[in-house]
């Protein structure tokens, strides 16, 4: 393929990197896409859960299906491209990977320089104190969580209508600015403000290089979109 030898031949070249990861990457591991449907919560609209009314609402409904998705996500593991990934970094002396995943693979597959746009479902924090922690156990024990402090926890996610957390979005926007290529893997590029972080290198002078099933917002912009898994072009594009 041409165009993955080209897009290999900057990546290669490329002293700083960034990567954005999307859902794609951890479905190809057996993680369900946010907006699919399925499971025991095939009545219920995702959207409709993970927002700050609905805790407030029914913090143990809600909690159920937090429980139920970390139980999903224990048993799976990551997949060539999450590996892939994380053989990148190493051998860079700049490399940012940002992600909209909020799972955890990454970071079991070895990636160390992780940005979390939505957080990480492994945390929770307390509503009372502030105090987040990381909690590994599935199913938990007790629903909703409690604090040490007595507090209700919650999951330490982005929910609808709240911010991304400020310290993280800048060091993204910061690694969009600085890199020579932007790997876009595994997502369809319209959920903002993530999708805003491509074009914002692409202005600042990287190589945009696309991965991804089908095509998406941004293909036509991208300098090179390679379709297919990512568990299988990536090992291809990094070797």
């Amino acid at each position: 393929m041409e165009s993955l030898q080209q897009a290999r031949e900057w990546l290669e070249a490329a002293s700083a990197v960034v990567a954005l990861t999307g859902a794609g990457v951890s479905a190809e591991s057996g993680i369900p896409t946010f907006r699919g449907s399925g499971g025991l919560w095939r009545q219920y609209r995702p959207e409709d859960l993970a927002t700050p009314e609905a805790f407030a609402r029914d913090p143990k409904v809600l909690w159920e299906w937090y429980d139920w998705r970390r139980g999903l996500i224990a048993k799976a593991a990551p997949n060539a491209g999450h590996y892939s990934l994380a053989g990148l970094e190493k051998r860079k002396s700049s490399f940012v990977l940002v992600t909209q995943n909020v799972d955890g693979l990454h970071d079991r597959a070895g990636s160390r320089n992780v940005l979390k746009l939505h957080g990480d479902i492994w945390h929770l924090r307390c509503t009372t104190c502030g105090v987040e922690h990381r909690d590994e156990r599935t199913p938990l024990p007790e629903l909703p969580p409690r604090c040490d402090c007595g507090g209700m926890l919650r999951p330490g996610v982005v929910w609808f209508g709240e911010a991304l957390p400020m310290n993280v979005w800048n060091d993204a926007e910061r690694a969009a600015r600085s890199a020579d290529v932007c790997l876009v893997v595994g997502t369809s590029s319209v959920v903002y403000p993530a999708a805003g972080l491509t074009p914002l290198a692409k202005r600042a002078g990287a190589r945009v290089i696309e991965v991804n099933l089908e095509e998406t917002a941004f293909s036509a912009q991208a300098d090179c979109s390679l379709r297919g898994k990512a568990g299988e072009i990536l090992p291809e594009l990094i070797r």
